[in-house]
């Protein structure tokens, strides 16, 4: 299933795959990977179960807006310890994104990629057919993996709601 239309970039109208995740929903599984003792790691939703998430889904590390999304939830995320899982996902390689964390100090956020075959983007309903990147967004899970607050940003170029996300992340903890 796609969904014309669903999101845009700079104005023009983009196609995302897959149905989009919303809130009250079982959290879709996906399998990313990271880059983390020597070599490549993989993250599934059962990795995920027991404490709540917030998964920060932006299009490219590499990016402006990405690079802010990611730098304001990691400081923003410090005051919860190591009570909740933190992820960002993108399509950048793992490499990359242990390059921009290093560089940028994110050590309250584990970066992913959905490089390998794109599952997290098209099981969540957030990659973009044309440009095969994900779109942005952001999601809330409890500690069952139920989602809780579901975000798709509609204008790609756009930030997404931080303070509704993390208060969402707040009431699930």
């Amino acid at each position: 299933m796609s969904r014309s239309g669903a999101v845009t970039f700079k104005g023009t109208p983009l196609t995302l795959a897959g149905e989009p995740v919303q809130t009250g929903q079982a959290a879709p599984n996906f399998t990313a990977h990271f880059f983390a003792d020597g070599g490549l790691q993989t993250l599934s939703l059962s990795d995920l179960k027991g404490k709540p998430t917030i998964i920060s889904v932006v299009p490219s590390l590499d990016t402006g807006v990405c690079q802010k999304q990611t730098k304001l939830f990691n400081d923003q995320l410090a005051s919860f310890g190591d009570k909740i899982n933190a992820v960002t996902i993108s399509l950048d390689l793992p490499f990359a994104q242990n390059r921009f964390c290093g560089a940028e100090n994110i050590t309250n956020l584990k970066t992913v990629s959905d490089y390998q075959d794109r599952e997290f983007g098209k099981n969540w309903g957030m990659l973009i057919e044309e440009l095969k990147i994900l779109a942005r967004g952001v999601f809330v899970l409890d500690s069952a993996g139920q989602v809780v607050y579901a975000q798709q940003v509609r204008e790609v170029a756009d930030e997404p709601e931080y303070d509704a996300a993390l208060a969402a992340l707040k009431s699930a903890s």
